[in-house]
């Protein structure tokens, strides 16, 4: 139980043409988190996971599933794996029930083992067990998505983009059900356009630019990258003039009374930025905070790696 659910070792993918995927990238997943894969659109976060999958082939490098080498274990490497793609995909004439029972048939699970009613309910899809697939709404669509890639009870989850189009509500239900899998031993790897989804969900992130892995940290860690921060100070009197100071990275008005500055934490602390409005005549009112997030960190790297 060493071993990571997913190891990935100089992945490459060009494709006809010429153009370039994914660039030599590495990294593991370890076995019981929640792993968060981000990127840019383009970055080649969707070639990764259709390697994974078996739907793209690979140029260089290698990867393995579960301690299975996708070339070498094709089929126990499937086996350990679920996919949920961004794309809705099954057929809408079947009904939820059959849908599942279809895709634990094309995995070899047993009648007595099939969960269909289970995955459902645990979805919040039991009552439409029986309804044609089409009528469900785009959030049931989503849901019943998870439950197919889940039929086979894989030890790894990866969910691309899975609450994009999904209302709060429902995204809500479908995070718990990924706790409650994460907790019960699934390894869950997520895409998300949601980066504050990200920062709550994922105990450790990798970010892909380019097809070039740029990060692969514990979630907290990369957080703790981002060194500007901001404080919103109301003072006692209009401001006639912005001030200015050195341990100042940006300062604007954002009332007539009120203050936004910004600065770099490695540099100075707040106390020095209050300080230094004192000293330009003003009396401190009130003073509210803003911590970096995973936002700032992920526009930082990124830009970074264009330049």
């Amino acid at each position: 139980m060493t071993q990571s659910a997913i190891a990935i070792d100089s992945l490459s993918k060009t494709y006809a043409g010429g153009k370039l995927a994914l660039d030599q990238v590495s990294f593991d997943v370890p076995r019981g988190q929640i792993f968060g894969l981000l990127g840019p659109n383009g970055a080649g976060k969707s070639t990764l996971i259709n390697i994974l999958a078996g739907l793209v082939n690979k140029t260089g490098g290698s990867a393995s599933i579960w301690g299975f080498d996708i070339d070498a274990h094709p089929r126990n490497a499937k086996a350990a794996i679920g996919i949920v793609n961004q794309e809705i995909l099954f057929d809408p004439f079947f009904t939820p029930s059959e849908t599942l029972e279809i895709q634990a048939g094309l995995y070899g699970v047993p009648k007595r083992d099939r969960r269909t009613g289970e995955l459902l309910a645990a979805m919040g899809l039991a009552d439409k067990a029986n309804a044609y697939a089409r009528t469900l709404s785009g959030g049931m669509k989503r849901r019943l998505m998870v439950a197919k890639a889940m039929v086979h009870a894989p030890p790894v989850l990866v969910l691309d983009e899975p609450t994009a189009g999904v209302d709060i509500e429902l995204r809500q239900q479908l995070w718990n059900y990924v706790r409650a899998l994460n907790r019960a031993g699934t390894t869950v790897v997520l895409t998300t356009h949601y980066l504050e989804e990200a920062e709550e969900l994922c105990d450790r992130i990798a970010i892909i630019n380019h097809g070039r892995l740029i990060a692969n940290e514990p979630t907290r860690d990369l957080v703790g990258k981002a060194q500007e921060k901001q404080v919103v100070v109301t003072v006692d009197r209009d401001i006639a003039a912005t001030p200015d100071n050195v341990c100042f990275q940006k300062v604007e008005a954002s009332g007539a009374r009120t203050l936004a500055i910004t600065y770099a934490k490695d540099r100075v602390n707040a106390g020095e930025v209050l300080a230094a409005v004192q000293r330009d005549g003003y009396g401190i009112v009130d003073v509210t905070t803003r911590e970096a997030d995973l936002e700032d960190v992920f526009l930082s790297l990124t830009r970074a790696a264009n330049a």
